[in-house]
């Protein structure tokens, strides 16, 4: 589950609740600053979330155990902007 804080009103807080993958770790945000990125390292996903809409985006199927870290922002020569993480044990990226 991700909780969704709106702070542009400090009296009224607005708390959006997103349903996801369970053990959520740590993420990052993509260059847009528009995506949050976060790996489920124990449930072999990643969760992005669209901050502009408060919605899940994608809930993405990972090889075994995304990184629980930041990750990282690169620009693709093909793919543009990418946001990715590694995963703990091998070289995989996702």
């Amino acid at each position: 589950m991700i909780l969704l804080v709106d702070y542009t009103d400090l009296d009224n807080l607005k708390t959006t609740t997103i349903n996801s993958a369970k053990f959520l770790h740590d993420g990052g945000w993509d260059a847009s600053k528009r995506y949050f990125m976060v790996a489920a390292n124990a449930s072999n996903k990643v969760a992005a979330v669209d901050t502009k809409d408060g919605k899940l985006a994608a809930l993405v199927d990972t090889a075994k155990i995304p990184h629980p870290g930041r990750g990282a922002n690169f620009v693709h020569p093909e793919f543009g902007p990418v946001w990715a993480t590694s995963h703990l044990g091998d070289e995989t990226i996702a």
